[in-house]
């Protein structure tokens, strides 16, 4: 079972970190989350990837702010970085990453 705890962990223990808010009921959050790991695998090799259900775990949400789904949260380095709602494309969110990714995991 997940907790704040756990994903603060996380988050704290690794350079870059992707939490991803959704739930069963939801249709765009089935659709959308295998396209992002699969991005995710791709192109950004030191991500780590924590998945919510925000239908089995209710407080996890509320505690990183997060109110409607799909959400991702994008931290690097331990700070949020990004944060997207509902209406995103796996490409704005590749973009939006890709320099500051680079920047950080470059030797």
């Amino acid at each position: 079972m997940q907790t704040v705890e756990n994903i603060n962990k996380t988050i704290k223990e690794n350079i870059a970190v992707m939490v991803y808010f959704s739930a069963p009921t939801c249709s765009v959050c089935h659709a959308l989350k295998p396209k992002l790991l699969d991005m995710l695998d791709k192109n950004f090799p030191e991500f780590k990837v924590e998945s919510v259900d925000i239908s089995v775990e209710e407080d996890i949400a509320p505690s990183f702010g997060v109110y409607t789904i799909p959400t991702v949260l994008v931290y690097l380095d331990g700070k949020e970085f990004l944060r997207k709602s509902r209406h995103m494309s796996v490409d704005e969110v590749m973009r939006e990453i890709k320099r500051p990714y680079d920047i950080m995991t470059s030797v």
